[in-house]
């Protein structure tokens, strides 16, 4: 049968304004089948994109274009997508492939590959180390393995829904159960009011104990190696989410949409180190 993953935590609201923590079962079956193979060519893919990725930074020559949608793009974005991808299509060929800079690839096959060659292109064309590469794999429609790689730091993070290593090295979110303990991280500050309630975000960045923007997937990065408590996006794709739902999951974080419904498939999120602390920041930014 199907392995049962761990459970995670779906916030619900009553009439009367009271916040219910709900542990349902989140698919990431993969019908008994060991993913130490695509563990092994997921850390291929971050190796060979990283080291694509590098020389392009910091470098006074990088060329920057938009996008129709307003979104920086360069030449590393594309030549390291279009890397994995020529990777994946070699090692399995019957594998699907969703990516921000090119057309999707057989988005109904049992496995899909998610990535996104830099996650932070901002940050990263102004010499702002605080980007990465997301690479995810989706099995049936749910990510069972998620990577965030920084290749200029050289960290390598990758969960798989129970458990989360960084270079190696079993990492935790630490447990912070207050807002006014937490780190509150977000990628742009003026999202928020754009996307979601504004008002609400502010109010709740307002108490806690330190608030900034080492934002994208960098912030996720800090979150899942217990150096920050929440990290929130209220508009996102789904290239930005798919990785990283195995490593919050895998390093015993909550993750759900701004509302605190599932995340996958979902245009923003919300991560937090407890789900005690994840009720109490749900709660806040949806009054």
């Amino acid at each position: 049968m199907p392995r049962e993953s761990r459970a995670s935590p779906l916030i619900t609201q009553s009439s009367g304004g009271k916040i219910f923590v709900s542990f349902a079962r989140f698919a990431g079956s993969t019908g008994g089948v060991d993913l130490t193979p695509y563990r092994t060519f997921l850390a291929e893919l971050a190796t060979a994109s990283g080291d694509f990725i590098r020389p392009f930074f910091a470098n006074p020559t990088l060329v920057v274009e938009t996008k129709s949608d307003a979104s920086p793009v360069t030449l590393a974005d594309r030549g390291a997508e279009e890397l994995m991808r020529k990777m994946i299509r070699a090692r399995f060929p019957a594998h699907g492939i969703l990516g921000e800079e090119f057309e999707p690839e057989r988005l109904d096959a049992e496995w899909v590959w998610v990535l996104d060659p830099i996650d932070g292109t901002k940050a990263f064309a102004t010499a702002c180390p605080l980007f990465g590469t997301l690479i995810a794999l989706q099995h049936r429609g749910q990510p069972v393995l998620g990577a965030i790689h920084q290749p200029i730091l050289g960290q390598l993070l990758i969960g798989d829904n129970h458990t989360t290593t960084l270079n190696g090295r079993p990492v935790r979110c630490r447990p912070t159960r207050r807002i006014e303990d937490a780190t509150f991280l977000t990628s742009d500050w003026l999202n928020p009011a754009k996307y979601q309630n504004g008002a609400a975000f502010a109010a709740l960045a307002n108490r806690a104990k330190l608030v900034r923007t080492w934002g994208d997937c960098y912030g996720y990065l800090l979150l899942a190696t217990g150096w920050a408590d929440v990290m929130s996006d209220p508009i996102m794709n789904p290239w930005d989410i798919a990785a990283l739902i195995p490593v919050i999951r895998g390093a015993g974080g909550a993750i759900t949409d701004w509302q605190g419904k599932d995340p996958v498939g979902a245009a923003s999120t919300v991560a937090s180190a407890t789900s005690e602390l994840h009720a109490a920041v749900i709660a806040a930014l949806n009054p």
